[in-house]
């Protein structure tokens, strides 16, 4: 075997190791570093781990069903992917690749403001993949309208406004290992808001308005002819004033642990979150999510469906749509086999009842 065979690669870990040598330390400290000293990004997987699944026995699993209801529509499964921007940074197709893994998966992807790709080129290349799209509101809210309106002429079926950076973290691993730039109009977002030259992360997310506000949300509920969801809430509060503002679903993210450092992972803040609006809102999380058995403990707590970032990238990065294809096969076979092994059978029975604090926590 070559020094630099990866060997089989079988889980989401495999993916990622496999990752680490097809990017530069720039596109490398952009897509696996966390803000501070990362500990939410460390935290967000070892969550999980600190949650023990309670199994049923004798309760005829034969048929599973991995199926989910999501803002009306029926989906045969949970598993989404992710808003991730610049995704040329692990292949030179990004968005157009990921976007073939979703078809080939029947996976819900949500494509970033901040895309390589704008959302006519991606909807016009692989029509058929699920698509939502994520919106970052500009300071020129012009532009903002502007993308809103051409994601519900081309067919995406959700809008989520990103609500957790109105600046970016602090982000060392990036200065440490070379912040990566692009021309402004590689990114259709910014050349559409008049920028212009080389930008880095930080140049393009200082396009963003600091000072959004609910009443902004109020307009985007009013405005958009496509559902709203807010992503980056983290606590009960702003869950139960997402509802009163007209949102029709929230992502529990802590924007992959890249924005405030401490602050609660997805597995912590999803239980009170549910509970305070999980009969009135779609709740989705994120963060951390590396196994099958994670899905599972995700919709026992009151996720409706989860959100994958960095593995569906880390698929992307080794071997394209076949990469990020496999890493999503990879996930759904050990979220089937955790349904019949906890004995729920289905994505739907699972509650509270299924999890515990783990004994080793």
């Amino acid at each position: 075997m070559a020094s630099d065979d990866p060997g089989p690669l079988i889980s989401l870990a495999d993916y990622e190791r496999a990752a680490v040598g097809r990017m530069d330390p720039g596109a490398h400290g952009y897509v696996f570093g966390g803000a501070g000293d990362e500990i939410t990004l460390q935290d967000n997987q070892a969550a999980w781990r600190r949650l023990a699944i309670r199994p049923r026995v004798l309760v005829g699993v034969a048929r599973r069903d991995l199926s989910i209801e999501l803002l009306g529509s029926r989906r045969p499964h949970p598993v989404m992917i992710a808003p991730m921007a610049f995704q040329k940074l692990a292949h030179r197709e990004g968005e157009i690749e990921m976007a073939r893994a979703a078809q080939a998966t029947d996976s819900v992807l949500c494509l970033s403001t901040l895309a390589n790709t704008s959302p006519a080129e991606l909807a016009e290349a692989v029509p058929d993949a699920p698509r939502w799209f994520q919106l970052y509101v500009f300071a020129d809210r012009g532009v903002s309208r502007e993308l809103m309106a051409r994601a519900a002429d081309h067919g995406y079926e959700a809008l989520v406004v990103t609500v957790d950076l109105p600046v970016m973290g602090v982000r060392e691993r990036d200065l440490r290992s070379g912040v990566h730039s692009a021309d402004a109009r590689a990114v259709s977002s910014a050349a559409a808001a008049q920028a212009q030259g080389s930008m880095t992360p930080a140049d393009f997310a200082g396009l963003i308005d600091p000072d959004l506000t609910w009443r902004d949300v109020e307009r985007f509920v009013e405005e958009s002819p496509l559902p709203v969801i807010l992503k980056g809430i983290l606590t009960p509060e702003d869950a139960r004033l997402a509802a009163e503002h007209g949102a029709q679903g929230v992502v529990v993210s802590n924007h992959g642990g890249r924005q405030l450092d401490t602050v609660l992972t997805g597995a912590d803040a999803l239980p009170p979150i549910a509970e305070e609006v999980g009969d009135r809102l779609e709740v989705i999380v994120d963060g951390g999510i590396r196994r099958g058995t994670d899905v599972l403990k995700a919709l026992a707590l009151g996720a409706r469906a989860v959100m994958i970032g960095r593995p569906a990238l880390w698929g992307l990065a080794v071997a394209g749509a076949t990469g990020a294809t496999r890493v999503m096969e990879i996930l759904l076979a050990e979220f089937d086999a955790a349904l019949a092994l906890s004995g729920a059978g289905s994505a739907g029975a699972l509650d509270p009842s299924f999890v515990c604090r783990a004994p080793w926590a």
